[in-house]
């Protein structure tokens, strides 16, 4: 299955491929500083299942540290995307994706949240082990 996604101005487009191989939701400081909001709402993808269609001269790059690179409209500032290199993986803010059907399956950072959500969900501490994070649970 194909979506397609784009800024708020509509000037840089986007299309994913497949299926996400993981949704939720993350709770770092980073990401709510950058999304201007108690928790941001994540897709992962495997890189080459993600392409600009359109509009790749308004994209800009924000690389904080190595390990992520936000990715951005330079006209509007929406936020399109965070490339993470290390895991040849690109998380796609859910919003950008108006057509696929968000299903959180996780809680990632939850040891920094200022929202906790009583939904169910794992709350793990920070990244499951399996891509470098403690894979640690913390109580709802």
């Amino acid at each position: 299955m194909n979506h397609t996604g784009h800024c708020l101005c509509g000037a840089v487009e986007l299309r994913t491929t497949g299926a996400p191989e993981a949704m939720g939701y993350c709770h770092c400081t980073t990401c709510r500083t950058w999304a201007s909001g108690p928790v941001v709402a994540f897709t992962i993808w495997k890189a080459e299942a993600v392409t600009i269609t359109a509009g790749e001269e308004h994209v800009h790059t924000f690389e904080k540290t190595e390990r992520s690179k936000r990715k951005f409209c330079r006209r509007c500032g929406s936020q399109l995307m965070i490339a993470i290199p290390t895991l040849d993986r690109v998380n796609v803010f859910a919003t950008t994706l108006p057509t696929l059907v968000f299903k959180p399956s996780l809680h990632v950072n939850y040891a920094e949240t200022v929202l906790p959500m009583r939904d169910g969900l794992p709350k793990l501490k920070d990244f499951p082990a399996e891509v470098g994070g403690s894979g640690e649970s913390l109580p709802e």
